[in-house]
């Protein structure tokens, strides 16, 4: 078991019920862990949502905390894995000014580096998107600071597991 502080992926399984949020929230801040990222979509799973969380902690408080989320009525499941279980990206939005991108060449070399995409131009501004990991997002803004940016957003991270996740079977054995 670590003892060290690490960044950990919560998977939670759920029933799309109004108020679940707040609860899941108050697990963490109840234990003074602040979440770094959270995203909530529909799963592999029709009728079930998937919470990905994101938080800093030591390996005892994301079991506790899985307990915690787990006795919830509406979770089905709960799990958690570090970043070397996960495959994982964020995406970010970088709104400029259109005429830097014909008049400063270096702009154009930063998208190309950087593998960004151009989303949309009009002749007030262009938009890059950008999904990779925070790190990658990070020297994005950095690199594109100088130049202005006029609106910036980053998603919460998605990931989904190098191993295989019981979560399929583990429904089917409710629904028999």
């Amino acid at each position: 078991m670590s003892t060290e502080e690490q960044l950990y992926t919560i998977s939670v399984y759920t029933e799309n019920n109004i108020g679940l949020l707040n609860r899941v929230s108050a697990i963490f801040q109840r234990r003074g862990i602040n979440i770094e990222s959270l995203n909530i979509s529909s799963s592999e799973i029709e009728g079930v949502s998937r919470f990905t969380i994101v938080a800093n902690m030591l390996e005892d408080n994301v079991k506790k905390i899985i307990g915690q989320i787990e006795k919830q009525v509406e979770v089905i499941k709960a799990y958690y894995h570090d970043d070397e279980e996960t495959i994982y990206q964020i995406s970010g939005l970088f709104k400029i000014k259109s005429d830097l991108l014909f008049e400063e060449r270096q702009i154009q070399n930063i998208i190309k580096e950087s593998s960004a995409r151009i989303v949309t131009v009009n002749k007030e501004f262009f938009v890059l998107e950008k999904s990779g990991k925070k790190e990658e997002i990070d020297l994005l803004h950095r690199e594109l600071k100088p130049f202005g940016i006029m609106q910036y957003t980053r998603s919460g991270r998605i990931a989904v597991t190098k191993d295989e996740m019981k979560i399929s079977a583990l429904l089917e054995t409710y629904n028999n």
